[in-house]
């Protein structure tokens, strides 16, 4: 196996873990909505999720632990990813809430920093903006 493989096949398994937990969050409420479900779909194709994983992955996500990127910017964007699956309903819930700062934890944020993101991204999502503002907000110092 060479280093590339070894690379793509690390990838993919952070990529199915993080699918996993996306996906995990979207079956809290029982049966996924069909906007939860166009938005799973999505998710799967930008993690190169093939239909086999996808559907191992609806049956049971817990089985699939986060694999965290190295990059800051890779794991803000993993938490945006959930934010937008979680406001797919138009709201978030506390077990949605628990599980969003358990993955922040697992992703690799303090117990701090971690509720701080969540209650900044909460205040910021209520409108579904899109990554780049996302970041931007995220990160701009409140007067």
């Amino acid at each position: 196996m060479s280093f590339t493989d070894l690379f793509e096949s690390g990838e993919h398994a952070r990529n199915l873990g993080h699918f996993a937990s996306i996906a995990n969050i979207a079956a809290i409420n029982g049966a996924l909505n069909p906007e939860e479900e166009r938005l799973l779909k999505r998710f799967a194709r930008k993690l190169d999720i093939r239909e086999s994983e996808y559907l191992e992955v609806l049956k049971n996500p817990q089985k699939y632990p986060i694999n965290p990127p190295n990059s800051a910017d890779k794991r803000l964007e993993r938490m945006h990813d959930l934010f937008e699956m979680i406001f797919a309903d138009h709201e978030i819930d506390d077990h949605e809430r628990f599980l969003i700062e358990r993955y922040a934890i697992g992703l690799g944020y303090s117990t701090e920093l971690a509720q701080t993101l969540i209650k900044r991204s909460i205040e910021i999502y209520q409108g579904g903006l899109d990554f780049e503002d996302y970041r931007y907000l995220l990160n701009k110092k409140k007067k």
